[in-house]
């Protein structure tokens, strides 16, 4: 993953990477959290800082390979919220999730980050789905 950064970015863009968060249920439920493990081992590996608990998930959603477009940003319409604003005031941020389907959830993260003074974000993802495709 790291290796595909490289190829558009240069490390030093960023102040901090930021995993998007499961809410706590869902954590439980799952046991871990696939987009900090990208997030801490992008960190070690890149030297930026990891802020794994700057952004928060506020209320539990649906999952959402269950839902349609249109249903997905309802679901997560105010869905996340930050902790703790002093960690990204003036910063860039790099979002870090691990698959990118049709961009709701990122979108209402990058929404959070911006309202709480973040100064740019950008979003890497491990994966990209199409949405109606099939591997048979």
């Amino acid at each position: 993953m790291a290796k595909g950064f490289s190829r558009y970015w240069e490390s030093g863009l960023f102040d901090v990477l930021i995993p998007v968060p499961l809410h706590p249920q869902r954590l439980r439920q799952r046991g871990f959290n696939q987009a900090l493990h990208l997030a801490r081992g992008m960190s070690r590996r890149m030297g930026i800082p990891c802020g794994n608990r700057i952004l928060e998930k506020r209320r539990p959603t649906a999952p959402q390979v269950s839902l349609s477009g249109r249903d997905r940003e309802a679901a997560v319409k105010g869905a996340f919220r930050l902790r703790n604003t002093g960690g990204i005031k003036g910063k860039v941020v790099l979002l870090i999730d691990d698959v990118y389907t049709t961009g709701t959830t990122v979108n209402e993260c990058s929404k959070a980050l911006i309202a709480g003074g973040a100064q740019r974000v950008d979003v890497f993802t491990l994966a990209h789905t199409t949405l109606g495709e099939r591997c048979e």
